[in-house]
């Protein structure tokens, strides 16, 4: 995770520094909609569309790894508890050792 972060962190720098050195003022249609902008506002909506969207494609992995993980912790409660009465069980049945053999 943190080696995740820091490409992250490293890729945004990347980003801002692209940015800050290309100030320039551009044209921007898209459908119907025209408008003069920032080359800096451009690149950094671009960027966020673009972490928003592996953000969004990472969603189902996440909530299946959650719901493995709270599956898992069930049946370990499950075993530890048949382990629990197995191990009563296995108290109440066996004999103490007296010392005596015959």
């Amino acid at each position: 995770m943190k080696a995740v972060l820091l490409v992250l962190v490293v890729l945004l720098a990347l980003v801002a520094t692209f940015a800050v050195q290309n100030p320039g003022i551009i044209v921007v249609r898209f459908l119907t909609y025209t408008g003069d902008t920032s080359l800096l506002v451009v690149i950094v909506a671009a960027f966020a569309a673009g972490v928003v969207s592996a953000g969004l494609a990472g969603l189902p992995r996440f909530f299946r790894r959650r719901a493995e993980a709270a599956a898992a912790a069930k049946r370990i409660r499950e075993l530890e508890a048949e382990v629990g009465d197995l191990k009563k069980a296995a108290a109440r049945t066996t004999p103490s050792p007296t010392g005596n053999t015959p």
